[in-house]
């Protein structure tokens, strides 16, 4: 009786670990709360609820399970309500149902556990869990009764994406737990006793042989097939971040005033009593609004992703302005402040009785539905004040990455080039340039709070260089944070624009003349960092004291980035089929054998391919063409080892730098180069150098070195890989499909050059040989 009871209760063990191993995985991307206990809940009540009625009628079991699951999800949108949500129950539960997937996959990460964010989560792991228990239960197949919750496991993963901090433990012990219950299960069934007139005979017994061959054979098979098609792929993609399902779905959009909270500057600036909303903080401090990147030229827009978020809000992705910081609570109380945009003291950590969408890259906060009157919240912040002793030493960024925060539109007006020059002319660090713009603002122009709106290049440059009888070099802190932020633009500081408001110590209303707006730069090692280009008084300096334009010419035109785009497929009609002759009939076995042949055929051949075009491609390129042409081609099969090891040097790296980072790649542990240095590639990377300076003075020996030293150090970073790296290696048709590109070489002060390793010449890349 304790042996079939036994018996009875490991699949349903091991169904429970299995699922509540998939909640587990699913609960990463949740804040603390609830959601762990409501999805090991789901897991749990499914699996139980279905062995206990394993000896109803199969029909039956799940309208039950459906009704239970209801039920279940019901208690789950009771315990993840808001105290203050304006909604029955039931209305909460039909809102959920409408909206949960999108709502999901908008949520800002940790998500919080709500309503229309742990819906899909608990309905998906209950089915998971009443699916396996059918199967391994009534079915009496584990293996196919752990399928349900490996789906779930694997949509739990993929519902984390590059969101959750890694947990090997979790993998294995799921493939642990597989391994042990199928093998446990396996044993019992081979231990069965058998009854009289059941017991097999000798026959009985080669044909099941047979059979276990057979499929052992097959298995074998498709296993190779998966492995020599998946292989590369997979191990291709070790290193590459898992994709993010919430970059399919589209988040929440803005209005035009609050893409562009700028244009309310001058609004607000007309009507100064206007009661915008009460804050009380702990200090002195600005307020934020809105953090505008990106500007084309016409309009600076706040480009953000804003995603749904809870009370806790996740880190900013961006740089993080370093510093002293101090943990900053505030209250809010809106007035007559309308649109979604949500003021609050960078950075957020924390917000309450406020539900919003939140932008990782900036920190800002946004309420879909806008905010209305009367409505409270409180955030806490963490406020970072910069370290001002880095700020005289420090550089800024540059590249593609931070390309948003250095365009200047399509058109540069001459005059304010040569304005940017004049104030850089005496300040060639990044600090003296910022701090000497900020200075060159607030002594020669004047703040009129009925200076009309305008942010545009041509507002900019009348506002900049008229005279104050034209009307020009004048205007609200909307034209001197846009005309510092497109000035630093052009001395290469990135920069954005902050709107917000003065926030003063204590409880006090917010005004619309405390709306103000403030450019940021960007230092590196400080993060982004506050100026203030407003006068401190109406005194003035004229602008000729200081800086006297050239004669105007004609204003430059950047032409917009050219797309390389890559040519059409070709539409060429596949060639006529083969006449055939009539099918015949095949029985099962034939078929299944015929298919595994056929696959197993297709897979050797497939090897045989890769394996010869690969072979054929580096004979071309190692020992045929000209010498120069083979110390190339000697470079790119170089190149080529180092990816499909795992490791793609950058494309802007010299040949020289190639061969140092080449060089500084880890050996596999228990491989057979383990603890053996790889050669160098210095004295090739050298001949790379003259090849792109002084082709002709490569020659034969040359040529022969390059391919020598070429193929030494293939060999050797290859024997550092595994066994089974190793075979990936060379089945992998990668290095087919890669674009060969051109090395980058760094200018040589060369004069000559002669055999391998005699100093001839020496430049910006060092001595060549």
């Amino acid at each position: 009786m304790v042996t079939r009871l036994a018996r009875g209760a490991l699949p349903v063990v091991i169904l429970l670990a299995l699922t509540g191993l998939a909640g587990l995985a699913g609960a990463r991307v949740y804040a603390e709360g609830p959601m762990l206990g409501l999805l090991l809940g789901a897991a749990a009540g499914s699996i139980l609820l279905s062995t206990l009625l394993r000896p109803a009628p199969s029909w039956l079991v799940a309208p039950v399970s459906m009704l239970a699951l209801g039920g279940y999800t019901l208690l789950a949108v009771k315990l993840t309500m808001r105290a203050d949500a304006d909604m029955t129950l039931l209305s909460a539960f039909l809102d959920a149902a409408r909206n949960a997937m999108p709502r999901l996959l908008t949520a800002a990460v940790p998500v919080e556990a709500a309503p229309d964010t742990v819906l899909v989560p608990i309905v998906a792991l209950w089915t998971a869990g009443l699916l396996g228990a059918e199967l391994a239960g009534r079915g009496g197949r584990l293996l196919f009764g752990a399928l349900p919750p490996t789906v779930a496991y694997a949509a739990a993963l993929v519902l984390a994406g590059p969101n959750a901090q890694p947990a090997l433990w979790q993998p294995l012990t799921y493939a642990a737990v597989c391994a042990v219950g199928l093998a446990l299960t396996a044993r019992q069934r081979t231990t069965a006793p058998v009854v009289g007139g059941d017991q097999p005979t000798a026959p009985k017994d080669r044909v099941f042989q047979l059979r276990a061959v057979g499929g052992a054979a097959a298995g074998l098979a498709a296993m190779l097939a998966v492995a020599v098609a998946g292989g590369p792929l997979v191990f291709g993609g070790v290193d590459r971040e898992p994709h993010d399902p919430r970059t399919a779905v589209v988040p929440p959009r803005e209005d035009a005033l609050d893409a562009n909270p700028l244009i309310r500057i001058s609004g607000w600036a007309a009507q100064p009593t206007q009661h915008l909303l009460d804050a009380e903080l702990p200090g002195d401090m600005p307020i934020r609004l809105a953090v505008l990147s990106e500007y084309d030229g016409v309009t600076w827009k706040v480009g953000a992703d804003y995603r749904n978020a809870g009370k806790v809000l996740p880190s900013v992705t961006g740089p993080a302005t370093t510093g002293k910081s101090s943990v900053v609570k505030q209250s809010y109380t809106v007035a007559e402040l309308d649109g979604g945009l949500v003021p609050a003291v960078s950075t957020p950590n924390r917000i309450d009785n406020l539900r919003v969408a939140f932008d990782s890259r900036s920190g800002t906060l946004f309420k879909t539905d806008g905010l209305g009157p009367g409505q409270k919240y409180q955030v806490q912040s963490v406020y970072t004040k910069p370290d001002v002793n880095l700020l005289s030493v420090s550089d800024v960024p540059s590249g593609e990455a931070y390309a948003r925060y250095l365009s200047v539109g399509s058109t540069l007006p001459t005059d304010l080039v040569n304005m940017a020059n004049h104030i850089t002319e005496n300040n060639p660090g990044a600090y003296a340039k910022a701090y000497a713009l900020q200075g060159f603002l607030a002594e020669h122009y004047k703040y009129n709070a009925t200076a009309a709106s305008g942010h545009a290049m041509p507002n900019l440059q009348f506002f900049l260089t008229k005279t104050v009888a034209e009307g020009g070099r004048q205007g609200t802190s909307e034209q001197f944070a846009a005309a510092y932020a497109v000035l630093g633009r052009m001395m290469g500081l990135p920069t954005r624009v902050v709107v917000g408001f003065k926030g003063r110590a204590g409880k006090h209303p917010v005004l619309a003349s405390d709306a103000t707006a403030w450019p940021e730069v960007l230092f590196t090692g400080v993060g982004w960092v506050s100026f203030d280009p407003m006068p401190q008084d109406q005194n003035t300096k004229p602008l000729e004291d200081d800086y006297t334009p050239p004669p105007p010419t004609k204003t430059p035109s950047v032409p917009p980035s050219q797309v390389t785009q890559s040519p059409l497929a070709s539409t060429a009609g596949a060639p006529d089929g083969f006449a055939t002759a009539k099918d015949p009939i095949l029985t099962a076995p034939v078929l299944l054998m015929s298919t595994g042949v056929l696959l197993l055929g297709l897979m050797l051949f497939g090897a045989l391919v890769v394996g010869l075009l690969r072979r054929s491609r580096s004979g071309r390129r190692l020992r045929s063409g000209s010498p120069p042409e083979r110390v190339l081609g000697a470079w790119l099969e170089v190149r080529d080892a180092i990816r499909l090891a795992g490791h793609t040097p950058p494309p802007h790296l010299t040949a020289s730098e190639i061969a140092l980072y080449g060089s500084l790649i880890p050996a596999r542990r228990r491989s057979v180069g383990h603890g053996t240095p790889l050669p160098s590639l210095d004295q090739l990377a050298e001949l790379v150098n003259v090849v792109g300076f002084a082709p002709g003075l490569v020659g034969e020996s040359e040529a022969r070195f390059a391919v020598e030293q070429s193929q030494g150090y293939t060999r050797a970073l290859r024997n550092r890989r595994s066994l089974l790296y190793r075979l990936a290696w060379s089945l992998s048709v990668r290095p087919l499909l890669w674009k060969p590109s051109r090395p980058v070489v760094a200018e040589p002060g060369l004069t000559s050059v002669g055999p391998p390793g005699r100093k001839t010449g020496s430049g910006a890349d060092g001595l060549l040989a």
